[in-house]
């Protein structure tokens, strides 16, 4: 990965960014496509064993949590319908969720990209006068690339999740939608802690230890400071309710709340999917999200804002509802089942393709099935990185058994792959030598299964390669596609024998 540390300094408060490297435009950390990112990820030993260990416990959790549920597949099916009923209808909830936040007080923006959505911030935030901004975790201001922007209009940006907060001291990017800093181990973070908090603001004990409560304490004096002064803050939204106009957010620190009542100024930055018909709806989500997310039972912090009250919390209050593709993937009958995700990340700990690569694999900071299925969609799939993601993927179908609101990933997923075979075919685009082999080796399959000739002149080959190899395994071949492919796996060699010679001298010769 090429990267170039920029530290920029605005007024009395340091801002750290990581630049993209100017020869990889476009993409999430200036990382090549899957393929390529994955190889180099899975040579980074300590981050596999912080991934397997990390995966492994919460879905542990999860499978304990959901036990204790006898009802879990009627709320599932519950949330599927709620959230079917949301996509069929869009126009008219998010019509009736503008007219009652309004009525509360709320301002309403709308934002076709994430562009717009980034300028209605910093303009809100330069009509107060501010420059800087406490932000809760929000993967949609991510997708947006909001902190790089608001850093470059002179605003600096704090991060405020404790997990958040490793990322961003890092200089790093996000590896998970719930536990950012899952790739990282406590060795790791009391280094990050040790020799960055310093430079920008209250510094970590110089005796500070790996201990999770002490990491945990030197990030809470850290950020309290920047609590106590932040005149406005930024948040996603975990739901929209359109009956009551309300905002909801939903956490597991206390860190989310203090944004959402010390600030002058709130702006939430939310997805058009986001809204639920009712504020009965959400006891449904309520129930789900939390097993599937962290396998709790529930939420330790869950706040509802019914926009402005006087002398109470925020006194300004701001909605910016972003499509930035969404629309697009709405069009797809099929696809459209993406946008039922509420960000519980369970596909994400299930998938043993993820915990292997990592998350900054995947180009986005949506990484795993979820992002493998949504970042085609909502960038194209004619995207240099995000054609080559929904074949990041075994087919193993654990995804579809754990997502809360049943998204259907594999039928998605092989929907997409599809469309980029199309794509690339329509609009003629440049194949890798990846793309060229793998093509080829699906004409040749196409090839020896139109005609059992051409099958068995195949297996005369096979044949001949068992007994070269005489039983050892099979290693990497100069073909493309095979030679990636059995790079990273053992392969037992073929038999010299196949069913159908064993047949001819066993069955046909007794007839």
């Amino acid at each position: 990965m090429s990267t170039e540390l920029r530290r920029v300094t605005y007024g009395n408060h340091g801002v750290a960014r990581l630049t993209p490297a100017p020869d990889k435009p476009g993409t999430y950390m200036g990382m090549p496509k899957f393929s390529k990112a994955a190889k180099n990820e899975l040579n980074l030993s300590v981050q596999r064993k912080n991934m397997r260990n990390a995966t492994t416990t919460i879905r542990n959790k999860r499978a304990l949590r959901v036990s204790e549920s006898p009802d879990w597949e009627d709320l599932r099916n519950a949330a599927e319908a709620i959230k079917n009923r949301v996509g069929r209808h869009l126009d008219h909830y998010l019509i009736e969720a503008e007219k009652n936040l309004t009525a509360n007080g709320v301002h309403v923006h709308w934002a076709r990209d994430g562009e717009e959505a980034n300028r209605i911030v910093a303009q809100i935030a330069k009509d107060k006068g501010v420059d800087e901004v406490v932000k809760i975790k929000s993967i949609t201001t991510q997708e947006t690339d909001l902190n790089e922007y608001l850093e470059e209009q002179g605003i600096a940006t704090w991060e405020t999740d404790l997990a958040e907060l490793i990322v961003q001291l890092g200089h790093d990017r996000p590896s998970h939608i719930v536990v950012p800093a899952i790739h990282r181990n406590r060795a790791e973070v009391r280094e990050i802690f040790l020799h960055e908090m310093k430079n920008y603001g209250r510094p970590a004990p110089e005796d500070i230890s790996e201990n999770p409560p002490e990491l945990a304490n030197a990030a809470r004096l850290h950020l309290r400071e920047k609590f106590l002064r932040a005149e406005m803050a930024v948040s996603g939204g975990n739901f929209v309710l359109a009956d009551t106009g309300s905002l909801v957010i939903v956490e597991s620190e206390g860190n989310g709340r203090m944004c959402l009542t010390l600030p002058d100024t709130l702006v939430s930055v939310v997805g058009i999917e986001k809204v639920l018909p009712s504020f009965d709806d959400l006891e449904v989500f309520l129930k789900l999200l939390p097993r599937s997310a962290t396998g709790e039972r529930m939420n330790p912090y869950n706040s509802v804002w019914s926009g402005v009250t006087e002398g109470d919390g925020p006194q300004e209050q701001h909605v910016i509802f972003l499509d930035n593709g969404r629309t697009n993937v709405l069009a797809d009958t099929l696809g459209r089942e993406v946008l039922r995700c509420i960000r519980c990340a369970s596909c994400i700990n299930i998938c043993p393709v993820y915990e292997r690569a990592g998350g900054h694999a995947y180009g986005s900071v949506y990484p795993g099935p979820i992002g493998a299925v949504l970042n085609p969609q909502l960038r194209g799939v004619e995207h240099p990185v995000d054609r080559g993601l929904p074949y990041a993927c075994s087919l193993c179908g654990a995804c579809n058994e754990v997502c809360p609101v049943k998204i259907p990933f594999t039928d998605i997923l092989l929907e997409l792959r599809n469309k980029v075979v199309k794509s690339e075919k329509a609009d003629k685009i440049p194949q890798d030598y990846e793309v060229a082999g793998e093509m080829g080796l699906m004409k040749t399959a196409s090839w020896a299964f139109s005609d059992y000739k051409h099958f068995e002149a195949i297996q005369v080959g096979s044949r001949g390669v068992g007994r070269v190899l005489r039983g050892k395994k099979m290693g990497p071949v100069p073909v493309p596609v095979a030679e990636r492919w059995l790079k990273y796996r053992d392969v037992d060699a073929p038999p010299t024998d196949t069913f159908r010679t064993w047949w001819k001298k066993n069955r046909e010769e007794k007839r």
